[in-house]
Parts: C-alpha cells; sequence; structure tokens
C-alpha cells in the first residue's frame, strides 16, 4: 500500500519513482595530463587543492588506465563502457558507431536533464564543429566542439565560436585571453550556468577541458607562475637503447632542457584547471548539490613529458597510458578511499551505474568495481587490458597493479615490474623468476581477446609470441 501511494504521489507532482532524489552526475575530463601534476598523486610543484578535495573526499584509483592511450578510443570506451573494437573508434577522428549507447543517454531516458560543454573528438574529422548532430544522450550539447586545442572562445548571436583568428581562420592563440574567454574559464562557466539552471531536477553533464594538452600556453598570470621553478627531469628521459623497446623509442629532440623549457606552462595549465574546478565545487556547494552529486575527474590519457626521451601519448608506458581517476559519491563512497587494483575506462560506466542503482546498457564490456570504491571486501582479479591505436604495428597489454607485460608486433615481449622498477627501464620477460607472471598474464591476455574480438591477438608475431609464452607450438 505504502508503494502504491508513493507512485501517486509521484505521479501528482511529475516524476517518476526512479527519479525520487537521484544523484546528479558530473565528469570532469581533461586531456593528455600526467597524473604526477597532480598533489592527490604526489605531485609537489602544482598545488590542486580543489581537485584533491574530490580525492579526499571520494576514492582515488592509483592504477586507471586509458583503453587507448589516445584521444577519441579512450573518450569513446569512457562513456560506453565498451572496448575500441565495439565502439567502432580504434584510432584518432573515427566517429563513434551510431549503435553506441552511452551512460549521458541512459540518464537522459530516466529523465535527467543532460549536456556538455568542451571537446568531444568523436565525430570525424570536423574541426572545431560546434554542437555534432549527434548527440548520444548530451541533450545540450550547444557547447561541444569535435576538435581542436583552442584556447579562446567567445559567445555570439551566431552561437559559440573561436575568438582568436588568424588569416581569417581560428587558430590556438592566447593573446589577450583573459578569466572570461580563456578556454578552461570558458568552459568552466559553461558549467557552471548549467547547474545553476538544473538546481531543481537532476541532471547528468560532462566537461572536457582541451588542457593540459599542447600547445603549452595559458592565459595570464598563470603563464608566469612556474617560471623559476626547479623541473624534475625524468630518470628515464636519457636511458640506453637495450632499456628501450622498439614500440617505445625515444626522440632524438627530447632532452632535460625539453623538458625545463615545456613544464613551466603545463603547470600553468594544471593550475588554471584546478582553480576553475574549485569554482565548479563551490557552484554545488551554494546550491546544496555537493552531498547529492556524483563527481568524476579524469582524463583521457596521459602525457609522459619528457620520460623516455618522448613527448604525449600513444604508447603503454605509465605516463601515457595510466590516468587520474577520482570518485565522489557521497553515501556510497567512504571519504579517503584508496583503490589500488588495475581499471581501464570500460569500467567507469558499469561502476557508475552500480552505484546509483541504474542498469547499465546491454552489451557493456566492462566491469562493475562498485565493491572496490565502496571499500568492500570482494574477490576481485587484479587486471586490465589496454591496446595500441589501428593503422600502426598493433600492441597488446596485461596491466595489474604491479606488473605489465607487453605483446607488440613491433619487437620482443616487455614486462615491467612497477614496484622495484616504476620508471620502467628494465625487461624482465626472460626473467626465470617471471615465468609464473608472464604465463598467468599472457592466459589473461588471451581469454580478454577471445571474448572482446581483439583482433590484435592474431597478429602474426603477437600471437606467436604468446604462443611460446604458453608454450604451445605453432
Amino acid at each position: 500500500m505504502k508503494r502504491l501511494l508513493l507512485t501517486f504521489i509521484f505521479a501528482a507532482l511529475g516524476q517518476s519513482p526512479a527519479l525520487a532524489n537521484p544523484y546528479n552526475v558530473l565528469v570532469i575530463q581533461t586531456d593528455e595530463h600526467h597524473f604526477k601534476t597532480l598533489g592527490c598523486y604526489g605531485g609537489k610543484i602544482v598545488g590542486t587543492p580543489n581537485i584533491d578535495w574530490i580525492a579526499r573526499h571520494g576514492a582515488l584509483a592509483t592504477s586507471f588506465y586509458a583503453t587507448t592511450p589516445v584521444c577519441s578510443p579512450s573518450r569513446g570506451a569512457l562513456i560506453s563502457g565498451c572496448y575500441p573494437q565495439y565502439t567502432q573508434v580504434t584510432n584518432n577522428n573515427i566517429p563513434l558507431g551510431d549503435h553506441v549507447v552511452t551512460f549521458a543517454e541512459v540518464l537522459r531516458r530516466k529523465g535527467y536533464k543532460t549536456g556538455y560543454a568542451g571537446k568531444w573528438h568523436l565525430d570525424g574529422l570536423g574541426k572545431p564543429q560546434w554542437a555534432p548532430e549527434r548527440k548520444f544522450g548530451f541533450d545540450d550539447n550547444r557547447y561541444m566542439f569535435n576538435r581542436g586545442h583552442w584556447k579562446k572562445f567567445e559567445i555570439t548571436g551566431a552561437g559559440p565560436r573561436v575568438a582568436a583568428i588568424k588569416r581569417g581562420k581560428p587558430s590556438y592563440g592566447v593573446e589577450n585571453a583573459d578569466n572570461k574567454t580563456f578556454s578552461t574559464d570558458w568552459l568552466a562557466n559553461r558549467t557552471i550556468d548549467f547547474i545553476n539552471l538544473n538546481k531543481a531536477e537532476p541532471f547528468c553533464y560532462m566537461v572536457c577541458f582541451p588542457d593540459p594538452h599542447g600547445p603549452n600556453t595559458v592565459r595570464k598570470p598563470y603563464d608566469k607562475m612556474y617560471k623559476n621553478v626547479k623541473v624534475p627531469i625524468p630518470v628515464s628521459v636519457n636511458k640506453s637503447r637495450a632499456q628501450t623497446p622498439r614500440w617505445g623509442a625515444a626522440s632524438p629532440r627530447i632532452t632535460a632542457d625539453t623538458v625545463r623549457m615545456l613544464m613551466p606552462s603545463y603547470y600553468g595549465m594544471v593550475k588554471c584547471l584546478d582553480d576553475n574546478i574549485g569554482r565548479i565545487l563551490d557552484a554545488l556547494r551554494k546550491n546544496g548539490q555537493i552531498d547529492n552529486t556524483v563527481i568524476v575527474f579524469t582524463s583521457d590519457h596521459g602525457d609522459l613529458c619528457g620520460e623516455h626521451g618522448r613527448l604525449n601519448k600513444g604508447v603503454p608506458y605509465e605516463g601515457s597510458a595510466r590516468v587520474p581517476f577520482l570518485f565522489y559519491c557521497p553515501g556510497k563512497i567512504p571519504a579517503g578511499t584508496v583503490v589500488n587494483q588495475a581499471l581501464s575506462c570500460v569500467d567507469f560506466v558499469p561502476t557508475l551505474f552500480a552505484l546509483t542503482g541504474d542498469e547499465p546498457p546491454k552489451g557493456v564490456e566492462g566491469r562493475d568495481a562498485s565493491a572496490l570504491f565502496r571499500g568492500s571486501k570482494t574477490k576481485w582479479d587484479d587486471i586490465a587490458f589496454i591496446r595500441s591505436t589501428s593503422g600502426v604495428k598493433p600492441w597488446l597489454a596485461a596491466v595489474t597493479d604491479r606488473y605489465k607485460l607487453i605483446y607488440s608486433a613491433l619487437g620482443d615481449p616487455w614486462l615491467y615490474d612497477l614496484k622495484t622498477d616504476p620508471d620502467e627501464l628494465n625487461n624482465k620477460f626472460t626473467n626465470p623468476d617471471s615465468e609464473k607472471v608472464v604465463r598467468r598474464l599472457t592466459v589473461k591476455l588471451a581469454v580478454y581477446a577471445k571474448r572482446q574480438n581483439d583482433p590484435y591477438a592474431a597478429d602474426p608475431k603477437i600471437k606467436a609470441d604468446m604462443a611460446q609464452a604458453l608454450g604451445q607450438a605453432q
């Protein structure tokens, strides 16, 4: 009788029972962000108190990996819970398949107000291409642009546009950008506007900041804030050829001086991000929404920032593939939780919906890791699978909290012991004491490849190396 009465009350109020006091969902994603620049991940140079607040009052995942460490495939995996070979986004600039159902679409169907601001990179080659026609559940996508690392925006009578123009075309210029027009501030303002507009009803919003992806430029005063800092030089910037796999060849142009030149502006971009995330959190507090909003902070992939003599991403090194992942869910995730088990982008959607009590879309390939984030005892297979982009000599990797096993069409297999070798300098694959680890991870990688129909496992070199590790004749 009580349930029937509640149903009548909800109907009178114009609400479904499922929407009674639901969580809001806010996903904050940065671009090409090295996790070690954040205080909660041990960063010492940039103060990031606002991002750290999310970690301190929620959970921090220490071993969260981009399913493919480049923009488009990682983004597609995060919003869908599916591997790139399912979403069809196996490399940058490939459109997301029409069949994909995102977490936002699930919540939109439930009655949520949904929206998106910032870089999308899932609709092909359009640049900037505001408000892509296919919304994938993000109803208010006026401030979504398909791709580009623009630094300055404005709103005109015809809608948003890039405010930096060079030779009549949008440019990445940052000249005269301020706290209203600089991309990070501008996108934070759009996010705050959406939050304020939806104080009284459940919302789902995703904001994807294009920083700290290059170009390494930022508005005043952040541009000079770290100009005199002593930049730490990665141990791996200069290493021997024997310590370098063929898939991870260094660039001779990247030296310690390169790192010293590039990082001050990178730090400035991170500081600007943290300040603006603080403004977003303050809006939630002012509106009384902070205790009823799930907040996720992550990045699409990392940036090597000179590690291994490289910049950017695309390889399975930690600085490229491992990303920050913070999860705040009041009443469900205990404050200060640390999750050490390996996870990847595909695990976000099923975990989110297990915490909010919603059903994930059919076909989700990731795992529900909610027990880990709740701090509950659970049997958990500590492993994640990551893969290269298409169109190159492929690699496949199995990663745990301690080990990383990589099979590549380009060169020998590599095994890193991240506990004893956090800088990833030494290949343990052929060590006799690594045999059990290699076999165990290879078995799991083979099972993944078969279950998820990963074509990389059929590459002749990868297939032969995996078979040899398992003691199988070819």
